[in-house]
């Protein structure tokens, strides 16, 4: 395929990706209605066909960019642990288990940029959790709270009685739906104790109840059919998907290793107010600004593309942000400014070795190729030492956390829009007669280049 050719389909390429981010970047919600499909099961085509009139189909999504506590606020609580029952040389341990379980049970159930720290007020162990967005702490009190103890019962007598299959023989809880009613369900996987247990329990309850247990309270008691092999079985009950994800979660999560009590909740307002935020975007608008007029005046032609690269820069990146479901912080801020920087410095090494090359006397259709082979090795191995920094500081966790997500997108978004974006847009103009001209380029004039 000819180079001019390629030109056009990179540039086809971009106009496409660049619509598709300018759909995402432009509603808050997204809904689409497409006629219902009817399967046709007969051997003649079609085979499937779309009903043009009523039984349409809702496809929604929600586009909003989520913001972290300091951006807008959400729920502060606090708990204190009970740890008397543990011996003194495990309670660090326990508390340390206690966080990793509360973080495991918040990061599923769909919040991020979660803040759990454990503090010591004299004898008292204490869990502080700050959740962005949340303005209802009943529901995040339930959620962090439940010790999920899960139990099987038998019913002998006139009461159900422990079989000891407990939480600690499950391996795994999945939410499946049933085939037949479309209702959400609890798909347990046992461990391979918990199966032989299981194996026994259904055994010699033939035609009789098991009662399933949590925290308590039995949520199922189904008639055992047959004895059931291979250690899996489900959870039905009257509850919705949200509830049923709740459930998996807490059950996957585990019993919490002590029990904690919550002595102080409440809703909490952004923390840098109204006024920082709009002086921290003002400021960023100017930092922005002020390369761009940089790059211009430094660079002249090739400043132009370096800043109509930075705009399709931001256009990914609010669609990455928005379709991802990035949680953007103060940090996160922090990380797309400082990315913008990183995306200007890639171009600056390649536009400094375009200079390079047309100062040595090449065309300018042979600078550009030299210039973006030659600067690569350069931003190849930069930008890897920063994704791995950004994944170490990944692992931090807390407000950190959001600031590595954006750096790291904006990495890989910057080498996208230099070497799809602006190399393509340079590549277009790379024949114009004006080109030949060093002054557009800011190159001493040793020869006229051609």
């Amino acid at each position: 395929m000819k180079k001019k050719n390629r030109t056009w389909l990179r540039l086809f390429f971009l106009l496409f990706l660049v619509a598709i981010a300018l759909v995402i970047d432009w509603p808050k919600e997204v809904r689409v209605q497409i006629p219902k499909p009817i399967i046709n099961f007969e051997s003649k085509a079609p085979f499937v066909k779309f009903k043009t009139k009523g039984n349409l189909v809702d496809y929604k999504l929600n586009l909003n960019i989520k913001e972290g506590l300091d951006l807008q606020g959400g729920s502060s609580m606090t708990y204190s642990a009970d740890l008397s029952k543990i011996p003194d040389k495990d309670k660090a341990s326990a508390m340390e288990s206690l966080q990793k379980i509360i973080e495991t049970r918040i990061n599923a159930f769909g919040l991020t940029e979660p803040v759990v720290r454990t503090s010591k007020s004299g004898s008292d162990n204490r869990i502080n959790i700050e959740l962005p967005g949340i303005k209802n702490t009943d529901e995040a009190i339930d959620l962090i709270g439940k010790t999920a103890q899960l139990e099987f019962k038998e019913f002998k007598g006139q009461e159900f009685v422990s079989t000891g299959l407990t939480g600690k023989d499950l391996k795994k809880a999945t939410v499946v739906f049933d085939p037949n009613t479309n209702k959400p369900q609890i798909s347990l996987e046992f461990t391979s104790d918990g199966a032989k247990k299981f194996e026994e329990i259904t055994g010699r309850n033939v035609g009789q109840q098991i009662a399933i247990d949590l925290d308590g309270k039995i949520i199922s008691a189904p008639k055992v059919n047959e004895k059931i092999s291979g250690g899996n079985a489900q959870i039905t009950g009257e509850f919705d998907i949200k509830e049923a994800n709740a459930l998996a979660i807490q059950l996957n999560a585990g019993a919490l290793p002590a029990p904690i009590k919550i002595i102080e909740q409440r809703t909490i307002g952004a923390t840098l107010g109204q006024d920082s935020i709009n002086r921290s975007l003002i400021a960023g608008i100017i930092g922005v600004l002020a390369v761009c007029i940089y790059m211009l005046i430094y660079y002249r032609l090739l400043g132009v593309f370096s800043t109509i690269g930075l705009v399709l820069y931001l256009i990914f990146m609010l669609a990455l942000f928005k379709l991802f479901g990035v949680t953007l912080t103060m940090g996160g801020i922090a990380g797309l400014i400082l990315s913008i920087g990183m995306s200007m410095e890639t171009d600056v090494l390649v536009f400094e070795r375009i200079r390079e090359e047309l100062r040595g006397g090449h065309s300018f259709i042979s600078a550009l190729r030299l210039g973006f082979v030659k600067a690569w090795p350069s931003i190849r191995d930069s930008n890897a030492v920063s994704l791995i920094i950004c994944a170490i500081l990944y692992t931090a966790g807390g407000m950190i956390r959001g600031f590595a997500i954006v750096l790291a997108l904006g990495i890989i978004v910057g080498l996208l829009t230099t070497f799809l974006g602006t190399r393509t847009l340079i590549d277009l103009i790379s024949k114009k007669k004006f080109v030949k001209k060093p002054w557009f380029f800011r190159v001493e004039k040793i020869e006229e280049i051609t």
